[in-house]
């Protein structure tokens, strides 16, 4: 087989509480804002919640300011309405900050606040005051290396950080702390010492871990050895590249990535954040990347965590909002412009999200990543002539294919089979498979293509038997394998392989329907009859349902594997 909020939950939710709050317009177009009398502020809280589990944290702002108004002193409204200002990045967050002496967020925002000011030793306080368990643990030595340096004791600051960057798992990220006190110090060969030990811990380097490393090698004189760093990201297949091109690099040698001690605890929060991004905190990777734009405002790499955050919770709008906010000339406005299509597409607005995908294409004319999205885009929506187009200029972009470029060829062959284009499309999948023979996907989308219109069967058959080596628990590609068995007049091996591949894929419609084939093939009608009536009940796709249905009704053929039914 080839392999390509709930809305009744909030009406109840909204019936339940429509006695308890009432709403008002608030200044921003299609937005509420909750004004509760003192008797209803159970009802703001309720919705607080709500929203909070739904990741909504504007709609969370507002319900639990409005539940702290009518009832002021409650602890547990104070701590969360503290979070989810927070989190929508209000400023009500630093008032009721100070009211939570205990809570490790508010303290790292007071101190951040307190370093804005100059307060040097309000700032050290705070954080020394921080929790030496969870991710205030990781995060204090950093925070607390800037303080000392922001009261200008450098050699303090680098002292703690150095036994930190020599052993333990975060010693990339300490290391990197350090290299940036001594670039802003101006002690270039203690940078680059650092930046060192960053680099040869990190395989591989994030984009941010190789722009700041980057940079520090350029200024320290070893420009030619910045530029191989930056190849590295260059050279691969995915979005990072469009951060690394001529531009890029003189603005890294041009501008240090940190200018005062305050940008350094933002880079410390936001390291923090995209360590703990995909690991289950995704609230706490974000309040950590809101301290950082708090200190850092339109910090461009902190719009784009933010953005992701957003994004991982299906807050697409607010997700929107923190892109448009990168510069034009910003070196990573390529990566933003690329989200920024994405997120116009999940918020299904396809012709802005086309829009936006060409003028990334137009601004990088010799990088492949923006077409090749767009295809992916189109091949989503089902628009294979378009998508095949797209791809057709991704590929023209790329002069000499490596083996990293399969998946534009894979992709574009996809495309051409659905829009009717098989000789152009075979010719894509083989391409594909040379510069990458053991793909177990090309293989099965290939192999299965050519049992399906009765071609090289047996070459078919040992492309699926090495797929299904190489994927053994992918039930398409079984089904695959059983199916080319079925064609080919193997019975009993294509019941094995059908078998099997239902019990990986048990709620899929064609290969139920596949198995039922099988096994009235192989005598087993009544068998048959259950796996049809199956595949019918799971909603088979376009015009297999009325054919499941006169199989139900008549059966197959005398010598099915003769018919080419589909």
């Amino acid at each position: 087989m080839k392999l390509t909020l709930p809305s009744s939950r909030a009406l109840l939710l909204a019936a339940t509480l429509l006695s308890a709050c009432a709403a008002a317009e608030s200044g921003r177009a299609g937005e509420a804002t909750f004004t509760p009398s003192p008797s209803n502020a159970f009802g703001a809280y309720l919705a607080g919640r709500f929203a909070t589990s739904e990741s909504d944290t504007r709609v969370a702002a507002d319900a639990l300011l409005a539940a702290l108004r009518a009832d002021p002193d409650q602890p547990e409204v104070i701590q969360r309405a503290f979070v989810a200002t927070l989190l929508d990045a209000r400023p009500e967050a630093v008032r009721l900050a100070r009211r939570l002496p205990d809570n490790p967020l508010a303290a790292m925002l007071i101190a951040g606040t307190e370093a804005q000011a100059g307060r040097w030793d309000r700032a050290e306080a705070r954080i020394r005051s921080l929790p030496r368990q969870g991710a205030a643990q990781l995060l204090q030595p950093l925070l607390l290396a800037w303080t000392l340096h922001g009261k200008g004791q450098t050699d303090a600051a680098v002292a703690l950080l150095r036994p930190l960057s020599e052993s333990g798992r975060l010693r990339t990220l300490y290391a990197l702390h350090a290299a940036l006190i001594c670039d802003l110090a101006g002690r270039a060969r203690e940078a680059e010492r650092f930046v060192r030990i960053a680099i040869g811990d990190n395989s591989p380097p994030t984009l941010r871990l190789v722009q700041i490393s980057a940079g520090i090698l350029a200024r320290g004189g070893r420009e030619s050895e910045a530029e191989r760093l930056l190849e590295t990201l260059a050279r691969g297949q995915d979005d990072l590249a469009l951060a690394t091109g001529e531009q890029a690099m003189r603005q890294l040698i041009a501008t240090r990535p940190v200018t005062s001690a305050v940008e350094g605890m933002a880079e410390a929060h936001l390291a923090l954040a995209g360590a703990l991004r995909g690991q289950g905190a995704a609230e706490f990777s974000l309040a950590l990347t809101r301290l950082a734009q708090r200190l850092r405002p339109g910090f461009s790499p902190a719009l784009l965590l933010a953005a992701d955050a957003l994004s991982d919770e299906s807050q697409y709008a607010a997700a929107l909002a923190q892109l448009d906010q990168v510069p034009a000339d910003d070196p990573l406005a390529g990566l933003a412009g690329l989200r920024r299509a994405s997120l116009l597409d999940r918020l299904d607005r396809p012709e802005e999200a086309i829009a936006e995908f060409r003028r990334v294409a137009a601004a990088y004319p010799t990088a492949s990543q923006s077409q090749a999205r767009l295809g992916d885009m189109l091949r989503s929506r089902q628009r294979w002539a378009e998508a095949a187009a797209a791809y057709d200029d991704a590929i023209l972009r790329v002069p000499a294919p490596v083996s990293g470029h399969w998946p534009l060829f894979y992709a574009r062959g996809i495309a051409r089979e659905r829009s009717g284009n098989w000789p152009l499309a075979e010719a894509d999948f083989r391409r594909a498979l040379e510069l990458s023979p053991e793909q177990p996907y090309v293989l099965n989308y290939l192999g299965y293509t050519w049992v399906e219109r009765g071609e090289n069967l047996a070459e078919a058959r040992r492309m699926l038997e090495r797929a299904v080596a190489l994927r053994p628990q992918d039930g398409n590609i079984a089904d695959s394998l059983g199916w080319a068995l079925y064609k080919l007049g193997d019975m009993p091996g294509a019941v094995r392989w059908l078998e099997r591949a239902v019990e990986l894929e048990p709620r899929n419609s064609v290969i139920n329907d596949h198995l039922g084939d099988a096994y009235w093939t192989a005598g087993r009608q009544r068998e048959a009859q259950f796996q049809w009536r199956r595949a019918l009940a799971l909603g088979p796709e376009g015009d297999e349902g009325p054919k499941i249905e006169a199989k139900i009704r008549h059966g197959l053929p005398a010598n099915p594997v003769a018919e080419n039914r589909r």
